[in-house]
């Protein structure tokens, strides 16, 4: 294998490494919508209204089969036609969010169903408000749980930004496609932006095991 190191760092790296900002903005923005939006629809799937929770309860269905890359496209040539003009950036944000809110929001209901129905019980004996049933009660019990299935998300997040490549979002496979076109060398250009996803992915994980043990030690003192 013919790898040219000057080549490496005197073309590849430089224009790979602001792909990479924009791979992180992308992911840890479309990962807050995703979380607000998935809490929403969580809500609404536990609502009383059958016509809340069975819309709610549709929408999870039909994300979940829906492949991201129509997502993407959906919006990015609707939303002009309703006179709505996003930077492709945001539409990218846009699109994950709303995508992965779905598995979000089953994720969540998820920790709340591993609550015992006993401390609800329990909290409502002690004549507990609902904001401190939630607070005091549930959400400690129920975020434990939930923690490595959305760092799991959260990692995927990051696995799916090329997708946004589509709609000329200039993240590293981008700018690993450009190079590649231009000096058709694929070697340095695709096994960096491997590496920058690897190092990537193990940070995330690292950061979800921090919080996870995190989440442990309070729980362990809490008792």
């Amino acid at each position: 294998m013919d790898w040219r190191w000057d080549f490496t760092f005197d073309t590849v790296l430089p224009r790979i490494l602001p792909g990479l900002w924009v791979t992180v903005e992308v992911t840890f923005l479309s990962f807050i919508l995703t979380l607000v939006l998935g809490l929403v629809l969580m809500l609404a799937r536990r609502s009383r209204s059958r016509i809340i929770s069975f819309a709610a309860g549709e929408f999870i269905e039909f994300m979940r089969g829906m492949p991201l890359l129509v997502v993407i496209f959906f919006l990015f040539f609707l939303l002009p036609e309703v006179n709505i003009y996003l930077a492709p950036f945001w539409t990218g944000v846009l699109a994950m969010g709303i995508y992965n809110a779905a598995p979000a929001a089953e994720i969540m209901r998820g920790g709340l169903q591993a609550v015992p129905k006993g401390q609800w019980e329990a909290a409502h004996a002690l004549n507990y408000s609902t904001y401190r049933t939630w607070r005091n009660v549930i959400l400690p019990q129920a975020i434990g749980p939930v923690v490595p299935g959305l760092g799991n998300l959260l990692i995927l997040a990051f696995k799916e930004t090329p997708l946004l490549s589509f709609v000329a979002v200039p993240e590293m496979p981008d700018a690993a496609r450009r190079i590649a076109s231009e000096t058709y060398r694929f070697t340095e250009p695709l096994t960096v932006v491997g590496i920058l996803f690897l190092i990537l992915s193990l940070a995330s994980a690292l950061l979800i095991r921090l919080v996870e043990r995190h989440m442990l030690t309070e729980n362990r003192y809490a008792k």
